[in-house]
């Protein structure tokens, strides 16, 4: 039997899940589940353009409305709805056609399945108007920040639709700034992406070279990132369009013309040398949707009264947190033990029945129980970053557990002083003792053309979710990295190109669509541009961030 948890905030619920016979729960392929993921309350994210409208009837000699401007029109744009023929005094309802979309995963006890994505048709009431004397109307409002593409709208008497008509919503890019040193953060806005499989997502090219892509399931059309000035000094091009992954080149000529993308010329000014590395984290939400973390085979005690919690419930490996337990019979020495899986996604063995990963369970402290309750300080384990257990047993008993996130860190070099010499930046050791560790290398952020360095992280994950992280180099994607093998520890090999100078590397989420890989799931094996407020981890309480470095190529 495997135990699962369902997280809640003040709650300890246990989940229990039945495994089959002689094998372990991971080496499944079929899902147990496939959850729509409701959306998160994430800031400044569009809501449905207006109430949901009631069902309606159409009238067997329904009109049509005079929209305008005919052509369409971005967000935020310009609209007039225009009727007649209609009852005077009579109160006209306008509906918008629109959809929700959302993701959606495999929770299962011992990781998180990416399943891809779901839309779902609805009607709003997008205003309520009254006819003149003579039985018109004319409406005029902003174009609605919702999907883009062609909209139904219809107007309805007591029920019936007596009148309709479609809006096209456009593609509309906005860049800013655009210009600026080598580093420079540039924000990125691209509204009117569909909400259909095709239209509703977007990719990035910097140079004609492909950065990453951005995608608009919880937020309605509105693809927003930031990416980072490159060099050499001079113009260079951003360019946005639609795309599934890769940017489609000719949509004037496809069946969704107004999917017209946009491009920007950016100035870089001048090279202002290599910044220190930094963290950019996702939005912090709540989530939407119980979380599933790693559990270990064991006895979960029916009769434990136990409550378990900890004074940090996050933070990177070798953090520190305080266990606090409750609610214990008995006296003695409880043991403190970490829940966590070890394996990979793509040695899995036929022999031995086991899946790529098996659970393990790690002791890493004790408490002496008094009056029923004790109290034990616990370090993070340098491993697998995501959810784990922290369990409180006795014996082979589990008497209480909680959950932590175990959060993704630069990895610091020292020199033999002690002193941080580099956060994550190291010059690569191909030395065969440095093997087993990498290949890390020597700190250091300067480098001559050719070299090669290292980019090391700590507490990568082993989900379909945060089991890797794309890179892309002076905006140009070339490869992503895995940390489930190696026990979070990811080194990522490159080389110095691109001619003196400062260059610069971003480290971005990815959704991992191999091993297991299922049908449907868009999106994959890419940078995630979007992350930050549209990314299936946020629902579960996953913060998988984007990390941002650059180097320094001398003569």
């Amino acid at each position: 039997m495997l135990i699962a948890r369902g997280f809640a905030a003040g709650a300890v619920a246990v989940v229990l899940f039945t495994t089959v016979s002689g094998s372990d729960a991971s080496t499944t392929t079929v899902p147990v589940s496939n959850i729509s993921i409701p959306t998160p309350v994430i800031p400044n994210v569009a809501l449905l353009p207006g109430p949901l409208a009631e069902a309606t009837t159409i009238s067997p000699t329904i009109g049509v409305l005079a929209i305008s401007p005919l052509s369409g029109g971005p967000v935020g744009s310009n609209m007039t709805i225009a009727g007649s023929n209609l009852p005077a005094s009579a109160k006209v309802e306008l509906t918008w056609a629109t959809s929700n979309a959302t993701w959606n995963v495999d929770p299962e006890p011992n990781t998180v399945n990416y399943m891809g994505r779901t839309t779902t048709n609805v009607t709003v009431v997008l205003a309520t108007v009254t006819t003149d004397a003579s039985g018109k109307f004319s409406f005029s409002t902003m174009v609605p920040n919702d999907w883009g593409g062609s909209h139904e709208i219809y107007a309805v008497v007591n029920g019936v639709d007596v009148l309709e008509g479609s809006f096209t919503t456009t593609r509309s890019l906005t860049v800013t700034p655009t210009s600026g040193p080598i580093g420079t953060p540039i924000t990125v806005t691209y509204t009117g992406m569909g909400s259909s499989l095709f239209q509703n997502s977007a990719a990035i090219l910097w140079d004609n070279h492909f950065t990453g892509e951005m995608v608009s399931e919880w937020t309605r059309g509105t693809g927003t990132t930031v990416i980072r000035a490159a060099g050499p000094v001079g113009t260079h091009v951003l360019m946005v369009g639609d795309a599934l992954t890769d940017l489609y080149l000719n949509p004037i000529q496809s069946p969704y013309p107004f999917m017209n993308g946009g491009s920007i010329k950016f100035r870089v000014t001048r090279d202002a040398g290599a910044a220190k590395p930094y963290v950019s984290w996702p939005v912090a939400v709540k989530p939407t949707l119980s979380e599933l973390t790693t559990l270990q085979p064991g006895d979960l005690d029916p009769a434990s009264t136990a409550v378990a919690t900890l004074s940090a419930s996050s933070g990177p490996v070798a953090s520190k947190t305080t266990l606090s337990v409750t609610g214990l019979s008995g006296a003695g020495t409880d043991q403190v033990a970490w829940a966590t899986e070890s394996g990979s996604r793509v040695d899995c063995s036929s022999t031995t029945g086991q899946g790529c990963w098996v659970p393990e369970t790690t002791p890493i402290a004790t408490g002496t129980v008094v009056n029923g309750a004790f109290s034990s300080s616990v370090t993070v384990p340098d491993g697998l970053g995501g959810w784990h257990m922290v369990l409180v047993m006795s014996g082979t008993k589990i008497e209480a557990q909680v959950p932590y996130y175990v959060k993704e860190s630069l990895v610091p070099f020292y020199n033999k002083a002690g002193k941080l010499v580099s956060e994550g930046v190291a010059r690569a050791d191909n030395s065969p003792a440095a093997f087993a560790a990498g290949d890390a290398g020597t700190g250091t952020y300067t480098f001559k053309e050719g070299q090669e360095f290292t980019i090391s992280i700590k507490g990568v994950g082993w989900t379909q979710l945060d089991n890797t992280l794309t890179v892309d180099y002076d905006n140009s994607y070339v490869g992503y990295g895995c940390g489930f093998n190696s026990n979070g520890y990811l080194v990522i090999h490159l080389f110095a190109t691109g001619g003196v100078g400062t260059h610069i590397i971003d480290l971005h989420p990815m959704l991992y669509t191999s091993q297991p890989a299922f049908a449907n799931t868009p999106f994959g094996l890419a940078p995630v541009l979007s992350s930050a407020n549209d990314y299936p981890g946020l629902a579960l309480g996953y913060q998988v961030p984007s990390f941002h470095f650059s180097i320094r190529i001398v003569k």
